[in-house]
């Protein structure tokens, strides 16, 4: 981490942030569902949501559940959103007061200032992530996060820096990568680390849609507000596609590994975007390496086509795994978890305030800020035609998003802008020399 990254995390933290109760110490008793606590030991999760404009609003659906599984005493006290209609839909929708009901670039910062407030839910376009989360290490709060948490190398190393600040603090910290929550893949991979494959010599992942992603239509004032409403559609916001969504079977891939890749290679284009506003690709095929030899084969796509698949699937030396839930092994019997689940995108819900009450260990962040950085590896493989490797992501200045991202976000205004252009080779310093990107 450099100076000026050290110095970023400093001034946000001076600047943004007010002091809050933590949670009080939870009791060593064991856990029992459906009660997560003795009911002596209840307290109330007090839940703002930061980006209630459509995936925010399911995860705080999916907290109220877990809450009712575990026993404990939440509610959802605090909405953030950069527009107005929707904050004020979510506030209707949850029951909020008026006076926690945010909108604006500043938004998440007035709901971290709540004072009750002691769980987070970060649901905003990744691009905002690194900023926001760093902002709710510093005000000391529990987080929830979806994934993926940066869309580039500096906000990779924000990632990184404050979720071991988020640790010191004693703070507890779930990512939306709902697979590691998922008893299926757990007891699958637990099987597949014991030998039941053998040495793991192959991995293949797919995200591979049947037709284009959503788009909006360019309704708004100011570019900024037309890129924002349309966010999937530019690198500084989403990260393309292999990285908010492939970063799901990445991420299942580097758990099955043990590992990270060393570097990657790749292709893709715009084949049906075409005309359509946006930057991002709609198709990826991208070969990742480990150090031990093993290779990761990624496909990932949003396109009209026959054949879909959101799967991944594990070659090992003494037989092949779909890691979620089942097992072939040469000439022995097949296994198959056939246990009953509670949704992933619950449990792990149900997992962090496990963690919060329990005051047992729980920081996901740097897992889900590697698996982050392979999906970025990836693209910038295929961007530039070029074999990148991991140091080259990890220690990359390249940004994608406005100063003010990295910087302090609530200072972000509409009239900020980005030129809607791809980066030039001797911007981009994980290029190769004589690597050239395509035109977008």
């Amino acid at each position: 981490m450099t100076n000026q990254e050290e110095n970023v995390l400093s001034a946000l933290s001076r600047r943004q942030f007010l002091k809050t109760s933590s949670l009080v110490a939870a009791s060593a008793a064991t856990v029992s569902f459906p009660n997560l606590v003795r009911a002596q030991n209840k307290r109330t999760l007090n839940v703002a949501i930061v980006g209630v404009g459509g995936r925010g609003t399911g995860a705080g659906g999916n907290f109220l559940e877990a809450a009712k599984v575990t026993g404990v005493d939440a509610k959802i006290v605090a909405v953030a959103d950069l527009f107005p209609e929707s904050a004020a839909n979510a506030k209707k929708h949850f029951g909020v007061a008026d006076d926690k009901c945010f909108s604006g670039f500043d938004a998440y910062l007035k709901a971290l200032q709540v004072p009750e407030v002691n769980y987070v839910i970060l649901a905003t376009p990744p691009g905002f992530r690194p900023g926001h989360f760093t902002a709710a290490v510093a005000a000391g709060k529990n987080v929830f996060c979806e994934k993926p948490v940066a869309v580039d190398g500096p906000g990779l190393r924000l990632m990184y820096a404050a979720g071991e600040a988020a640790k010191k603090k004693g703070l507890k910290v779930a990512v939306g990568t709902q697979r590691r929550h998922d008893p299926h893949y757990i007891e699958t991979i637990k099987r597949i680390h014991d030998g039941a494959i053998g040495d793991v010599t192959a991995l293949r992942a797919y995200w591979v849609n049947t037709g284009p992603i959503w788009h909006r239509g360019m309704n708004g004032n100011t570019d900024l507000e037309r890129q924002i409403r349309n966010w999937y559609h530019y690198i500084w916001l989403c990260g393309d596609h292999v990285v908010e969504q492939h970063v799901h079977n990445l991420d299942v891939c580097n758990w099955v590994a043990g590992a990270t890749p060393v570097k990657a290679w790749g292709m893709g284009g715009r084949q049906q975007l075409g005309e359509k506003p946006g930057e991002i690709w709609d198709n990826f095929a991208v070969e990742f390496e480990y150090a031990n030899g093993v290779h990761l084969h990624s496909y990932c796509g949003q396109i009209k086509r026959d054949f879909g698949s959101v799967s991944e699937a594990v070659v090992g030396s003494k037989g092949t795994s779909n890691p979620a839930g089942s097992i072939k092994p040469l000439g022995g019997d097949s296994w198959r978890f056939e246990g009953k689940t509670l949704e992933p995108q619950v449990q792990e819900h149900v997992d962090l305030i496990t963690a919060i009450i329990n005051e047992k260990e729980m920081n996901e962040v740097k897992q889900i800020t590697d698996s982050t950085l392979t999906a970025i590896m990836g693209r910038e493989a295929a961007y530039s035609g070029s074999v990148v490797e991991w140091d080259d992501i990890l220690n990359s200045k390249y940004t994608y998003g406005p100063e003010l991202l990295y910087t302090d976000p609530s200072k972000m205004t509409w009239s900020s802008f980005r030129t809607l252009r791809p980066p030039m080779p001797h911007e981009h310093d994980i290029l190769k020399d004589g690597a050239v990107l395509p035109t977008i």
